[in-house]
């Protein structure tokens, strides 16, 4: 199930999506997507593996940006509530730098305790789904609402991701800032503190999924998805491919997880 953000939102966060596991998972490879997840834990166990680092889901999860190899463990049956923010908004809801949410899975409540407490206990006790996305909803207005002085900063953030997001797959870093009207050196200290994660890492995450969408939906061989992706060569693709995920993109497609398996099509949401 998935349920689109009111409009004061949907700048901000791309969607609701919630997912329940059909069957066990066990050290099930999990793409980088680009967004932060807040990840809500309504029943079930789960545990993510980050640079070999365990973390077992808590109530409330913010999974920062990726890029590093990552495995999944969920047991049949978890049911999780996902909101997923857009790379230039998570400053508006979350202390930053958000560079230190990079390549972790944190406990909200080791950031703030009492308020997040009480979200999830507000979220557990409402019955339906659109009743818990609407606590949700609100929980992020009235975050956004105090973040009126980060706004400016905020859009310039967005203003140079939309550049970036919508280029050929290849970071031109002096382009975007001639056209952002920002220095180089500035667009790299808002994407650190605003995004997470350098302007080139966010280019990489960007290019490996349109790339990972080849590799999984269409029979096309890995130097023709190389060239389209805008890597250099194919050993560069798959040297990309295994710092991102751990494995080939050939063994991604002998991998290719079933259909019915939601968790998966629900962190693999390209751009």
């Amino acid at each position: 199930m998935q349920l689109l953000p009111s409009a004061i939102l949907a700048p901000y966060i791309k969607n609701y999506t919630v997912v329940t596991i059909g069957e066990d998972l066990d050290n099930e490879v999990f793409y980088p997507s680009g967004y932060m997840d807040f990840v809500i834990n309504l029943s079930g166990a789960a545990a993510t593996i980050i640079n070999g680092r365990r973390k077992d889901l808590p109530e409330i999860e913010l999974l920062g940006h990726l890029t590093l190899p990552t495995r999944l463990t969920v047991s049949k049956g978890t049911v999780v509530l996902i909101a997923r923010i857009y790379p230039h908004a998570g400053a508006l809801f979350f202390p930053n730098p958000l560079s230190e949410f990079t390549n972790y899975a944190t406990d909200l409540y080791d950031i703030r305790l009492p308020e997040i407490r009480e979200l999830y206990g507000r979220i557990m006790e409402m019955g339906a789904i659109r009743d818990k996305i609407a606590v949700l909803e609100q929980f992020f207005l009235e975050r956004l609402a105090k973040q009126e002085k980060h706004l400016q900063k905020v859009t310039m953030v967005q203003q140079f991701s939309r550049l970036l997001l919508s280029g050929d797959n290849k970071l031109d870093l002096p382009a975007i800032a001639r056209k952002s009207g920002m220095s180089e050196r500035y667009i790299q200290k808002l994407c650190l503190q605003h995004v997470g994660i350098s302007p080139a890492a966010l280019a990489a995450v960007v290019r490996f999924n349109r790339a990972l969408q080849l590799v999984l939906d269409t029979p096309a061989s890995l130097t023709a998805i190389a060239y389209e992706g805008g890597y250099y060569d194919q050993a560069h693709f798959i040297k990309e491919f295994r710092k991102f995920t751990g494995i080939t993109p050939s063994e991604a497609r002998r991998r290719l997880v079933k259909d019915d398996v939601a968790l998966q099509q629900a962190v693999n949401i390209g751009f």
